[in-house]
């Protein structure tokens, strides 16, 4: 899968290059177009056919291409994976990405951070194209040796496997969840790369709705 990015930073669209019979995994919501003869195959949560499930794009035999874009405005930013370095990601940011890009929920850096619980990141790992989506612009923070830095995890996006992270509260008087990252800071020590948005989408989406619902 290759991507190619456009309307961006503001009102970002990633269109998914396909090669003969390439699938590729995105949130169905996300699709806004594909080529003619891309099968879709909608995989519901939960049990639940809606548009919040998960689709599987296949191409047909002469390749096609998916059009996807974010709920709420913004960048659209494409990682490559080696194979060799994973990364941590943000539960919610991640838009599409092919069957050779896998999540990890088991991966041992996250029971340090979150325990047992299910964490508001995923590690992943693989080899291709992952699409991932801002909301407002995306900043790359590269650490070098020793450098420090603490991160809302409301504006984080992802951060490389190998970078030193810490998870601790902003006051024990502030309510905590690892779920969401309410009321939590990360402290982050170099080597390392953070990818980190300029918006803080929870507070972005419930503007807009209460917007929607004062008309």
């Amino acid at each position: 899968m290759q991507v190619r990015t456009r309307h961006t930073p503001a009102f970002g669209v990633a269109r998914l290059l396909l090669a003969p019979g390439e699938a590729v995994q995105a949130d169905y919501t996300s699709m806004i177009a594909t080529s003619y003869g891309v099968v879709v195959d909608v995989r519901p949560r939960g049990g639940s056919r809606s548009r919040s499930a998960r689709a599987v794009f296949t191409a047909p035999a002469e390749g096609g291409w998916v059009d996807v874009a974010p709920a709420l405005p913004g960048d659209v930013y494409t990682m490559e994976l080696d194979g060799i370095n994973g990364w941590c990601v943000s539960r919610g940011c991640w838009l599409a990405a092919p069957a050779t890009v896998r999540t990890d929920p088991q991966w041992s850096g996250f029971r340090n951070l979150f325990g047992a619980d299910y964490g508001f990141a995923e590690h992943v790992s693989g080899v291709g194209a992952l699409a991932i989506s801002a909301c407002g612009s995306l900043d790359v923070v590269t650490l070098g040796q020793g450098e420090l830095i603490t991160v809302d995890p409301s504006y984080l996006l992802a951060y490389s496997e190998h970078i030193q992270a810490r998870l601790r509260a902003v006051s024990q008087s502030v309510h905590q969840s690892v779920r969401t990252g309410e009321g939590l800071l990360l402290d982050f020590a170099g080597p390392g790369q953070l990818l980190i948005q300029t918006r803080n989408a929870r507070a972005m989406a419930a503007m807009l709705h209460s917007s929607g619902a004062g008309r």
